[in-house]
């Protein structure tokens, strides 16, 4: 696992699956949102707010909203890579910038997204405890001045 705190956030790459690809030779738009979701997965774990920290906590983050860009063309076969950025860290809420990249380092696609912390015992948005907080601080310290820029 790369270290949370070097930016960007490299931990997750893919090979585009022949069932991703559309009619029209390339990935599908779907995947594109596929792939980002698994590399948000891979930070969120990163911090200690995946699958592990909602079997524990009955708290989790879910998905409020998402922005897609398509850049270029992905083919069956091709290795992506992502590079995420933690680009807002709030208590209750994360928003986290993923660049797509092919193997020539082009970038592909982006994507952006804004997660919620949600008790799911309560169901309602909380904020995270203090030592995720402080976690998601500190990576954001170091993400942030990335931010401004494309990743």
């Amino acid at each position: 696992m790369p270290d949370l705190r070097q930016a960007p956030f490299a931990a997750y790459s893919t090979r585009v699956l022949t069932d991703w690809v559309d009619y029209n030779g390339h990935m599908n738009d779907a995947y594109y949102a596929l792939v980002c979701g698994r590399a948000s997965e891979a930070l969120l774990d990163a911090l200690g707010l995946g699958a592990k920290y909602q079997e524990s906590t009955g708290c989790t983050t879910y998905t409020v909203e998402s922005h897609l860009r398509y850049l270029k063309e992905a083919r069956a076969g091709e290795t992506v890579r992502v590079l995420t950025l933690l680009v807002e860290a709030a208590p209750k809420r994360l928003r986290m910038r993923h660049s797509l990249r092919n193997g020539g380092d082009e970038e592909i696609a982006t994507g952006e997204f804004v997660y919620l912390h949600v008790n799911q015992l309560s169901g309602r948005v909380e904020p995270m405890p203090p030592d995720r907080q402080e976690l998601v601080t500190a990576v954001f310290a170091t993400h942030e001045p990335l931010s401004r820029r494309a990743v």
